[in-house]
């Protein structure tokens, strides 16, 4: 007589555990994957935004600003468009004749290094934002991103700060501009205290160095994630 061959399956425990230890590693797979898409993106719009500085860098020196105006002190900070009206489509990247389905905008403060009107080196800070959605409004009624003033209190050393103007105007992992030296500062947190929501706490790379207001780029109207993408900073003669 033969003997009938005996064929032994996988029992459920085995099943389960193999069906765990895969979604396991699925997890951890797409984890990977999401990761890679982060950077590449961050990648990506800090290649357009050095793209983009290099154009607006090249529309300051090109249209020039008024030397002459009155509120160009050595001591503050002077938004580009003050010192030389130029249509709003120029902020935008690409420059074209329609602001329609831009995404990419830029804005600069302007700052004498000099006293002496006749040296006329200035220090020129670029801020590049990307804007999400043609209804979105910023700050000052603003179609874009643009850096406003915002109060601050704080000793020379210090690496936290007082804001004294709209808290809600710096966050998280924001940078400042500090009005009377063009100095940048990265912020690390704001209200790490609960109890008080209006202190911020500087990097460590550098401390604070002294003043009275900075200038950042704000949320959109109504809250969201801050639009600024890079920050550039040169000298420039005109």
């Amino acid at each position: 007589m033969r003997k009938r061959r005996q064929y032994r399956g996988f029992s459920l425990t085995e099943v389960l555990l193999a069906v765990g230890t895969l979604a396991v590693g699925m997890i951890f797979i797409s984890g990977t994957f999401l990761t890679g898409i982060h950077f590449s993106t961050i990648s990506t719009e800090r290649t357009i935004a050095a793209v983009v500085a290099e154009e607006a860098f090249a529309k300051v020196r090109l249209y020039g600003i008024n030397m002459t105006d009155p509120n160009f002190a050595v001591n503050q900070q002077i938004p580009f468009e003050s010192l030389n009206l130029i249509a709003d489509d120029e902020f935008a990247y690409p420059s074209t004749k329609t602001l329609t389905g831009k995404h990419y905008y830029w804005s600069a403060l302007c700052r004498p290094v000099y006293s002496d009107p006749t040296n006329r080196l200035v220090q020129v800070t670029v801020f590049i934002s990307r804007k999400v959605g043609s209804g979105i409004r910023y700050q000052g009624g603003a179609g874009r991103p643009v850096p406003v003033q915002v109060g601050l209190s704080g000793a020379v050393g210090d690496r936290v700060l007082t804001i004294t103007g709209d808290i809600q105007f710096i966050n998280d992992g924001y940078t400042v501009i500090e009005n009377g030296t063009g100095n940048i500062y990265r912020v690390i947190e704001r209200g790490a205290d609960p109890a008080f929501p209006e202190q911020i706490t500087l990097a460590t790379g550098r401390l604070w160095q002294g003043g009275d207001s900075v200038w950042v780029i704000p949320p959109p109207v109504g809250g969201g994630k801050c639009p600024c993408i890079g920050i550039y900073q040169r000298l420039i003669r005109f």
